[in-house]
C-alpha cells in the first residue's frame, strides 16, 4: 500500500502524455508558431500545479532571445545566447533542469521569488532553433526527469507544426 506522501505526488508521465495530446490536438494544422506557442504555454501553466512562470523565449536575431508567448508575471524582456538559464540552453541546445536557480552560475533573476527552473529547445521543421520553452517554479527542486521527458515530447509535437 502507498504510504500518504507518494499518493500526494501527481502521477507525471499520465499528466505528460496527456497535455502532450491535449497540445497537440489544438495546434494541429496551425500555420502560426505564435499562436501554437501561446496555446501551449497556457495549457502547460495550467496543467502543472507547481510551476509559476511558463513561457518561450523565441529567437529574435542571432545569438538574441525575446519573451515570447507566456503565463505569469512579467518578466525579462531579452537574452543574450550563453546568458542565464535560457540563453545557455539556447547556445548549447540542450535541456537543463536546475534544483536551484541561485546555484547556477550568471542565473538572471527575472522573479526573484523562483527557486527552480527547467528549460527545454524547441525547433523548427527545418532544424533550426525557434525558442526555448521556460517553466519556473518557487518551490525548490521542483522539475525532474520526468519533467525534462514530458516537455521534450512536448518541444517535438511543436516541431512538427512550426
Amino acid at each position: 500500500m502507498p504510504d500518504a506522501v507518494s499518493q500526494q505526488k501527481p502521477d507525471k508521465q499520465a499528466l505528460y502524455e496527456a497535455l502532450a495530446g491535449r497540445i497537440d490536438s489544438v495546434v494541429r494544422g496551425l500555420d502560426d508558431e505564435v499562436a501554437a506557442m501561446a496555446s501551449a504555454a497556457c495549457l502547460i501553466h495550467h496543467a502543472l500545479p507547481y510551476v509559476s512562470w511558463t513561457g518561450f523565449y523565441r529567437v529574435v536575431n542571432e545569438g538574441l532571445l525575446r519573451i515570447g508567448p507566456y503565463q505569469g508575471p512579467p518578466a525579462c524582456l531579452e537574452i543574450p545566447f550563453g546568458s542565464g538559464i535560457c540563453g545557455t540552453v539556447a547556445a548549447e541546445e540542450e535541456s537543463l533542469v536546475v534544483a536551484d536557480v541561485h546555484a547556477f552560475p550568471g542565473h538572471i533573476a527575472c522573479d526573484s521569488a523562483a527557486r527552480s527552473e527547467i528549460v527545454v529547445p524547441v525547433y523548427r521543421k527545418d532544424g533550426s532553433l525557434a525558442a526555448v520553452l521556460d517553466l519556473d517554479s518557487h518551490a525548490p527542486s521542483a522539475f525532474d526527469d520526468d519533467d525534462r521527458t514530458g516537455l521534450e515530447a512536448i518541444a517535438e509535437i511543436l516541431r512538427r507544426h512550426l
